[in-house]
């Protein structure tokens, strides 16, 4: 059996009525919003922050309606965004396949994401919770000013760990935070158990994007991207800050500024690269993630059920694995 199968077993059956869920709240009868919805549908992942919600819900309980509507609500957000975050971008690919504002436009784009913010938030109504309600429109706060976080550091001098802790807790992490705490209002868990699950989440989103950046480092064909392409668009995470931090080199941190400003040269950036590499920042960086995996699994309960606690496992163990 392999990490997603082992991951998938104890909820099986929600999920296929999790994907029932989806593929019909991204239906209309508009031919263009249609087309649009048609087209998302089929780009869809893996659904690992939805699978996050249905096992921290089974880790304190059972899979309620609530449950599906909550995990909907987040995936549909989560979406509009990366839409979104596309037309920001100005990004033809969204994952080695064409992003939504390249078979359309921006202003489809634009307005599809808008769509589904919308819907999203009917989803988390839907459950009657007014907590979840909540909880979701506190996300798309934060992922909206993490994405301001980081279109400020483009002119910050300093290179500091924290700031770039700050943008992923709230550009990555608070979705896997929400994802985990939403599963346990769902089922009604509790106070502690709600605060820990969101803990376990945001120690997972905090990995998960470690392991993105790492991935920056490396020619990747699956993730669509050269080498180097986070650093054309001026963005330096943690193997980079920590080489930068550790070495004080004058050159190599006016170099940093230059990548950052975004001025730096293909060359400059790939020799930047090597010296990243040589220096320690992968293995530091891998060093890092490797702790929050550890920390994520400190706050599962002892009393948590084998099977549920195996899969959580799988879950954490996958998003440091994985190769794409």
């Amino acid at each position: 059996m392999d990490k997603l199968e082992l991951i998938r077993q104890p909820i099986v059956k929600e999920l296929d009525l999790f994907k029932a869920l989806f593929d019909a709240s991204l239906t209309s009868s508009n031919p263009l919003l249609s087309e649009v919805l048609g087209y998302i549908k089929k780009r869809n992942g893996k659904m690992m922050r939805p699978i996050l919600v249905m096992l921290m819900a089974k880790l304190f309980g059972n899979v309620t309606d609530s449950t599906l509507h909550a995990a909907l609500s987040l995936e549909l957000l989560h979406t509009a965004s990366l839409i979104h975050d596309d037309v920001v971008d100005e990004s033809d690919e969204r994952r080695g396949q064409s992003s939504v504002n390249a078979v359309y436009n921006n202003k489809v784009s634009v307005l599809v994401g808008d769509y589904m913010l919308a819907t999203s938030l009917k989803h988390a109504a839907h459950t009657g919770i007014l907590k979840l309600v909540d909880l979701v429109s506190r996300l798309g706060q934060e992922l909206s000013e993490g994405e301001i976080i980081q279109l400020a550091n483009v002119s910050n001098q300093n290179f500091s760990e924290e700031v770039y802790f700050d943008v992923i807790r709230k550009k990555t992490a608070a979705l896997f935070t929400a994802s985990a705490e939403s599963g346990a209002v769902s089922v009604y868990a509790g106070e502690t158990e709600e605060k820990n699950a969101a803990l376990f989440g945001e120690m997972i989103g905090i990995a998960f994007q470690i392991k993105d950046d790492i991935f920056d480092y490396y020619d990747s064909p699956a993730l669509g991207k050269p080498t180097g392409n986070d650093m054309m668009e001026g963005k330096l995470t943690l193997p980079a800050l920590y080489v930068i931090n550790r070495t004080q080199e004058q050159p190599l941190r006016e170099l940093a500024l230059r990548i950052r400003s975004m001025k730096a040269s293909k060359e400059e950036i790939a020799a930047f690269v090597e010296r990243v590499k040589e220096e320690g920042g992968i293995a530091y960086a891998e060093k890092v993630m490797h702790s929050y995996r550890d920390k994520a699994l400190e706050l599962l309960p002892a009393t948590a059920n084998e099977a549920i606690r195996a899969s959580l496992t799988a879950y954490i163990d996958y998003v440091i694995e994985r190769e794409k």
